[in-house]
């Protein structure tokens, strides 16, 4: 089935890119996969592809992912893109952060599994229908 949408996932770690490709194939969701290894490639992305959900990292080489999700909230067009902030160490910080931008849900990179993708593309009303 081809895909109904667009997954971004924002992250600068090549080896993280590869593990959450690898996430994604197996969840078996149908969106297709555009990556960025900084937030300035994000934007870039977002400009000029309907996305309709992205996966970032927290820490990036260009800045920080919660602070991109509070730029994203005040953007009339960006602010209903769903995020999923995926971080080596998420602090009580980043989930105070998250919340106020109206981020889903922050997940460890241990928590980057295909049952995961899963629920919150499902929960998205996104992906192919299987």
């Amino acid at each position: 089935m081809p895909a109904l949408r667009t997954c971004l996932i924002v992250d600068d770690s090549s080896l993280d890119q590869q593990m959450m490709h690898r996430a994604m194939d197996s969840a078996d969701v149908g969106v297709d996969l555009l990556f960025a290894g900084a937030l300035s490639e994000a934007r870039a992305v977002l400009k000029a592809v309907d996305v309709s959900l992205m996966f970032l990292d927290n820490s990036m080489p260009d800045g920080w992912g919660a602070d991109f999700v509070c730029e994203l909230a005040r953007d009339p067009q960006l602010k209903t893109v769903p995020v999923i902030i995926v971080s080596d160490w998420p602090s009580p910080f980043l989930y105070a952060k998250a919340r106020a931008a109206n981020v889903r849900e922050v997940w460890s990179k241990r928590d980057f599994t295909p049952e995961a993708i899963r629920r919150v593309v499902q929960a998205q009303g996104l992906g192919a229908e299987r």
